[in-house]
């Protein structure tokens, strides 16, 4: 694709409600679950993006009848044992929640399965998903450098006590679904609390899994049984994320998200914001599996922050917007413990750092983090910005473009729809009717 000419000069701020597109994480969670459940399971607001294509798709060649209807989408489940051997190897596309959840979903079944993704995630970690699953008994093999293309052997495996090394949702996930089909019951202890949306979920499910008050150690049950349900997938708040920052750093905007997922292990990035001083407000708010609220945001002044490994996972798939904010901050930010963000879509912090400095912001980059010294006037060095073809950098760098005082492009925009196919057209809602509150 050519390069897309991006939004700057923005006058008028943002203004107007949108929803965001429905929770990736829990679209995904919610076809692999329907998927080795008894009965039908209904998913509504589903997230028609190619990385939850990518898991549909994988659970319809491991032989389950899944149809789409726009957002809403019904898997007729054969449970935990009625998975077939897929024809051919399963393409990941460049989802890493379908490969590392799948290893744990399929290292206890009765067949083998081959794994493959693009020339992104085929340079992704799995050994630390093969690994812990090893401890239950799993037989992963990966590449010599512990990357795709993966075969899964499976096997019946064995309950265990397992300490993870990384602070990751995904890992985890794999192993409960791993010690779903365990023989004995599993403890899976994290360094760090991630997102909890596969154990609430799993819950709903009728999965017997408990979490200790510390919210590190979970216990999973083996399970003989799960039964179909109706999941009403909350908007996405990684997605949401993108206009409350775009809200926050443009002059009289004022917006409102519409039912917003606002699970406490992921709403990191609120706490961000009201640390630096930003005006946001929780409205509507609903109780269920997953909390959601409506988000109002107007423009506000900043102040710099200072975040450590201990608030990082809370803001891992954000982070490249919380160094926006302290791009547009008046003073010094300084983020670490975020060694994850190296082994994303791409280098994250890296690329971060390439791509403000040609915006005229002070980066340094260090081995776990950025050194940020925000102001409120950028000079750009370079209008040409890349997303280097990770949806988030790509969304990150539109929403700096509001407030670039030259035309901007950006070269491989067509990554944003990994996550959110829709985000130009929604941004350009906003930003139109800010424009007609003007007049």
């Amino acid at each position: 694709m050519e390069q897309k000419k991006l939004t700057t000069h923005l006058q008028h701020g943002l203004n107007g409600a949108l929803a965001v597109p429905g929770d990736k994480s829990i679209s995904h969670r919610a076809l692999m679950l329907g998927a080795i459940a008894q009965g039908t399971t209904t998913i509504k607001h589903f997230l028609s993006s190619a990385d939850c294509l990518s898991t549909l798709r994988a659970m319809q060649d491991l032989g389950i009848k899944i149809t789409r209807d726009g957002d809403n989408v019904s898997v007729e489940g054969k449970g935990l044992t009625g998975l077939k051997k897929p024809e051919h190897p399963l393409n990941m596309g460049n989802s890493g929640t379908t490969t590392r959840l799948l290893m744990g979903l399929l290292a206890g079944q009765s067949f083998e399965t081959e794994l493959f993704g693009d020339t992104s995630l085929q340079k992704r970690p799995m050994r630390r998903v093969s690994e812990p699953l090893a401890e239950m008994g799993a037989s992963i093999l990966t590449t010599s450098t512990g990357t795709l293309p993966a075969k899964v052997i499976g096997k019946p495996l064995q309950g265990a006590q397992v300490k993870l090394k990384v602070a990751s949702a995904q890992v985890k996930s794999a192993l409960i679904l791993a010690a779903l089909q365990a023989k004995t019951p599993s403890t899976i202890i994290e360094k760090l609390p991630t997102r909890d949306h596969t154990e609430r979920m799993l819950q709903e499910f009728g999965a017997q899994i408990e979490t200790a008050a510390d919210h590190l150690a979970i216990t999973v049950q083996p399970q003989p049984r799960l039964l179909g349900q109706t999941v009403i997938v909350p908007g996405d708040i990684s997605s949401a994320a993108f206009f409350i920052v775009a809200a926050t750093i443009s002059k009289h905007s004022e917006i409102v998200l519409k039912n917003v997922n606002i699970n406490e292990t992921r709403t990191g990035i609120l706490s961000v914001l009201q640390k630096m001083g930003g005006n946001l407000q929780l409205e509507n708010k609903s109780t269920g599996t997953e909390p959601a609220a409506d988000l109002r945001v107007k423009y506000a002044t900043l102040s710099p922050i200072q975040l450590d490994e201990k608030e990082i996972p809370a803001v891992i798939d954000e982070l490249p917007l919380v160094a926006l904010l302290a791009a547009c901050a008046h003073g010094r930010s300084i983020l670490r413990g975020a060694q994850e963000l190296r082994v994303k879509e791409t280098d994250r912090i890296a690329t971060v750092a390439q791509e403000l400095r040609k915006l005229g912001v002070l980066v340094q980059e260090l081995p776990d983090g950025l050194i940020i010294d925000g102001r409120p006037a950028w000079d750009i060095n370079d209008p040409i910005l890349d997303s280097h073809g990770d949806h988030r950098i790509g969304m990150m760098m539109a929403i700096a473009a509001l407030r670039s005082p030259e035309a901007l492009a950006l070269k491989k925009p067509e990554a944003i729809a990994v996550s959110y196919p829709t985000f130009f057209s929604d941004l350009e809602s906003l930003i139109t009717l800010g424009e007609e509150e003007s007049k």
